[in-house]
């Protein structure tokens, strides 16, 4: 078993000056802490693997291809590999699991 708390993730994060952390890389998957603040720009580009979003906290809106909706802690959102995707207008600095499949 591997078990993580959020604070402990944060914390490495910030200690490695990045906007994500993989902090799981399995055969299959890969976890990551995604961190983004009100006054951040997501300068993401398509990934090579499926990915669900789970927001942990914070508030903005994703767009996904040419959908966009609005979320905050608790949203799920699913992006297929290769479709151009990004969170904007943060209102609340946002953090995100990132799970991809395959590993990222």
């Amino acid at each position: 078993m591997k078990a993580f708390r959020l604070e402990e993730l944060e914390a490495e994060r910030l200690a490695n000056d990045g906007a994500y952390l993989q902090f799981l890389r399995e055969r299959n998957m890969s976890v990551g802490l995604y961190a983004l603040d009100r006054t951040e720009q997501d300068t993401q580009k398509p990934h090579d693997q499926d990915e669900v979003y789970f927001v942990v906290s914070g508030r903005a809106v994703i767009t996904v291809g040419e959908e966009s909706t609005p979320v905050a802690r608790g949203s799920v959102v699913y992006v297929p590999a290769g479709q151009p995707h990004r969170f904007h207008h943060i209102s609340e600095d946002l953090r995100v699991l990132v799970v991809f499949s395959p590993p990222g």
